[in-house]
């Protein structure tokens, strides 16, 4: 049986959710999975929507591009409203806390969790909000191992933030354990 995931991420441009996509979109490639990963943002780049879609598969990906996620993960409500309908009836919403999302939402699965509160004071720093929401992913899907997504990771942030990276990455573990 073929393991796939189509994942949207979605935010606020400057969220680092573009980054996130591929950050696990070369965690999958260092388990020698296959995986796409592909991004849009709206004119306004920072502040506006953005979204980054990966698919991760365990074998043959048939088309580059996500067609219906089975898992989407939205960190603002702008995002929230502009891209959470599109979403497999047997597949999971993840949402930061602060999203009011629309009664008739039809998911398998809708996870509300403390994303940016957790990044702003745990690790005192919103900017890794995007680093907790890997970790609270992989931490509740298995989708790439744990040492692929901390190496990718720390190939991808900035020199002198490894630290704080890790220390995210470990925050978005511990929320998908309470799950």
């Amino acid at each position: 049986m073929n393991n796939q995931l189509e994942l949207r991420l979605s935010g606020s441009g400057g969220q680092g959710l573009i980054t996130a996509g591929i950050i696990l979109a070369e965690a999958a490639l260092r388990d020698n999975k296959n995986a796409i990963q592909t991004q849009s943002y709206g004119p306004e780049a920072r502040g506006g929507a953005s979204k980054a879609e990966v698919i991760i598969s365990d074998s043959v990906i048939d088309f580059p591009k996500v067609t219906l996620p089975n898992m989407s993960l939205a960190l603002t409500q702008v995002a929230s409203d502009k891209y959470i309908r599109d979403i497999s009836e047997d597949g999971t919403i993840i949402v930061d806390d602060s999203i009011e999302l629309p009664k008739d939402l039809k998911a398998k699965k809708i996870i509300s969790v403390p994303i940016i509160e957790t990044a702003r004071t745990a690790i005192g720093k919103e900017i890794v909000a995007n680093i907790v929401a890997l970790g609270l992913i992989v931490g509740l899907t298995g989708i790439v191992s744990a040492e692929s997504l901390e190496a990718a990771i720390l190939s991808r942030v900035p020199k002198g933030t490894e630290d704080l990276n890790k220390l995210a990455l470990q925050k978005g573990y511990e929320l998908a354990n309470q799950m």
